[in-house]
């Protein structure tokens, strides 16, 4: 019998973390905050979803020693790396692809026509500083 009250004991900080909405939240924007920056990322050498090279403003184009696609394939790998950093540690994951948009953002608001694309980046900047505030929070919680 005291193994059946062991487990149980064992398993429930566990459900209550679980069902922590909190906890539910960090699990949701560390999951989005992997797999868009990755699949986003290795876009950029397919250009399938759209035509990636349009969205580099000319400023940083002429910044660039190469071609705008080829701009692209670096974006392409830093977004990825982001992806992978946000799934291995979100605390500083999420301030590097809260970064990221900071920049995009700045890229884009030099481009005309692109102000919708700018405020949801902004939102998604904002989901990513929220990942990184939630998983210091949830990380800290694990040290104890």
């Amino acid at each position: 019998m005291s193994s059946a009250t062991t487990s149980t004991t064992s398993t429930a900080p566990r459900r209550a973390v679980l069902t922590d909405p909190g906890y539910q939240a960090f699990v949701i924007l560390r999951t989005g905050f992997t797999v868009a920056p990755i699949l986003f990322g290795l876009d950029k050498f397919a250009n399938l979803l759209v035509d990636w090279p349009t969205y580099l403003a000319p400023w940083i184009d002429d910044i660039v020693p190469s071609s705008a696609q080829a701009a692209m394939y670096a974006v392409g790998a830093i977004e990825i790396v982001a992806g992978i950093a946000v799934a291995l540690a979100p605390r500083v994951g999420g301030w590097l692809v809260a970064g990221w948009l900071a920049g995009i953002i700045v890229n884009l608001l030099t481009i005309p026509g692109h102000y919708d694309v700018v405020l949801r980046d902004f939102g998604l900047l904002l989901g990513a500083v929220a990942l990184a505030r939630l998983a210091q929070r949830y990380h800290a919680k694990q040290q104890r």
